[in-house]
């Protein structure tokens, strides 16, 4: 294995405001207030963390019993000890998705086991933490895995399990019906030991935050990677008090937020998230479903969905007495993860950066510091195949990233062989000596004539290179091969035009190169590399 990094300022739909985060510039600085470089501030951030020690018992004993529930190793064991003994914590997360979700989720768990490493060796005790996104509502994105084809084909799975509208994916069990999901990996996929955890995991009776729980507690068993199922009614108990505070201050929290994105709107960035003057950031459970709480416009007074009216006090009363009857949204879940866990530094992709610059917000007034983001390992992984053809065409990722049909071309050019390739070369440069030439001769004519024949020269190369392009794309219809290989290397590289990391499922990778892939990944996980790596497996 090999790895080099390639800039994510030459990949496709990477934003402003997450490329000028990566490179810390003024411009970013009022949304974060710290570099992406973990060693340039950890010591500094450590000494603002106050975490109460009654707090950290009550979540040591929580942790300790969801991890021994998901079959938690020794290495976990020890790194929850730790955690009750004072350690701070590094924090990713995601959701429960099918079969494990995307490669990426791996790439977190590993970038928060590099980063709680680089912490120890700077002297502070610090242990990974995967936060478990059980409460997101939209079955659709996680009930879903894509498998790559051996000739480029992408398939993708899904299990037929169905639950509650807008019911929290953690708490939808599978039934017998994700045998059929189960048989099909191991189509794809064979017997392998990758094909095999994900059936002990996947089973019937098992949800989606149990069964993505078992599978990550063995892949991380090594790394002591403690996990956490933040819909744990004990530790709602634990963050009532901030429900409440969103509460009776949602109106001052609302318009931090507007103000917010006014700001980043001014400084050329997006938002993540739209807000508008009736957004609050927190749902509530009802009947199994989460739905969405709205302020409404009568002063005191929310809306719940788009119906029912409630009053303010019955609401703040009600999170005094039961805080499991609301759910924060994206931009809150951080602010309460950070009530829960004393987090030296968040480990996130862009997306997750962009909500950092709206979340900023919220820290700051219910937590009174900001928790710094820190930009998750992110890679392509380049299996043999694609790295032959690769080498055999002389192409470079950013070939690939260009998009299929420009990598066509660019292979069609190389299978023109030559004679023809030459005689295309031949033919522009006889041109453009002749063209020099005769601009020289009516130069001394007249010279108004000059701009008429490089005009003239100029449409000459333009048609010399439209036929040679319609040569390519001739020599390419006669080539099924050549179809086949351009196709093969967008679909392993640059899948539907999106980062692999994001669409394979990171069961493809583990059933193909063994679960130990996990491990050899590790010593790839650069702290100095913030940019996406290519690795050749």
């Amino acid at each position: 294995m090999n790895a080099h990094c390639f800039p994510f300022r030459q990949i496709p739909h990477s934003t402003p405001l997450f490329l000028d985060y990566l490179d810390h510039v003024p411009s970013v600085h009022p949304f974060y207030a710290r570099s992406p470089r973990l060693s340039e501030w950890a010591a500094g951030e450590a000494s603002t963390l106050h975490y109460p020690a009654m707090r950290r018992k009550q979540v040591a004993e929580i942790l300790a019993r969801q991890n021994r529930a998901f079959g938690a190793s020794r290495k976990t064991e020890e790194s929850i000890s730790a955690f009750r003994a004072g350690a701070w914590a590094l924090v990713t997360g995601q959701q429960v998705g099918l079969l494990g979700g995307p490669t990426f989720a791996v790439y977190k768990a590993l970038s928060a086991v590099k980063l709680a490493e680089e912490a120890r060796r700077q002297g502070l005790n610090c242990v990974p933490v995967f936060w478990l996104a059980t409460e997101d509502h939209d079955l659709e994105e996680v009930n879903q895995a894509n498998i790559p084809h051996a000739e480029g084909q992408i398939e993708r799975l899904a299990s037929a399990v169905r639950g509650r509208e807008d019911a929290p994916v953690g708490t939808i069990v599978f039934g017998d019906e994700i045998s059929a999901t189960l048989a099909r990996v191991r189509d794809l996929l064979g017997d392998s030991e990758a094909a095999q955890l994900v059936a002990d995991c996947y089973r019937p009776g098992e949800t989606f935050a149990t069964a993505f729980a078992k599978m990550f507690a063995r892949l991380f068993a090594p790394f002591g990677v403690i996990l956490l199922d933040g819909s744990d009614p004990e530790l709602d108990q634990i963050a009532a008090g901030l429900y409440s505070q969103v509460l009776e201050r949602a109106d001052e929290l609302n318009h931090s937020l507007r103000q917010r994105d006014e700001r980043l709107e001014a400084a050329g960035y997006h938002q993540q998230v739209r807000i508008t003057r009736s957004s609050t950031p927190l749902f509530m459970l009802q009947n199994g479903a989460r739905i969405p709480l709205h302020r409404a416009d009568a002063p005191g007074k929310f809306l719940l969905g788009s119906g029912e009216v409630l009053d303010k006090q019955y609401l703040v009363e009600l999170a005094a007495s039961s805080p499991q009857s609301f759910s924060p949204n994206v931009l809150l879940r951080p602010v309460v993860q950070d009530c829960l866990l004393p987090t030296l530094a968040y480990v996130g992709g862009a997306a997750e950066i962009a909500y950092f610059a709206q979340a900023g917000v919220l820290y700051q007034a219910l937590m009174g510091r900001v928790t710094p983001i820190v930009p998750r390992f992110s890679a392509t992984l380049i299996e043999a195949k694609p790295k032959a053809l690769l080498d055999k065409y002389k192409l470079a990722f950013a070939d690939v990233l260009a998009g299929p049909e420009r990598l066509r071309e660019k292979i069609g050019s190389d299978l023109l062989g030559g004679n023809l390739e030459d005689s295309f070369a031949q033919a522009q440069g006889a041109i453009e000596r002749s063209m020099e030439q005769l601009r020289g001769r009516l130069g001394e004519l007249d010279k108004t004539l000059m701009e008429s024949a490089s005009h003239a020269e100029s449409k000459m190369l333009h048609q010399l290179s439209s036929l040679r392009a319609r040569a390519v794309r001739a020599e390419l219809r006669q080539s099924e091969v050549a179809e086949r290989h351009a196709r093969l290397l967008s679909a392993a590289i640059f899948p539907n035009r999106i980062l692999q990391e994001r669409e394979f499922a990171a069961i493809y990778f583990l059933a193909r190169h063994g679960t130990a892939l996990v491990g050899e990944l590790l010593p790839f996980v650069h702290a100095d590399c913030l940019d996406h790596q290519l690795i050749t497996l």
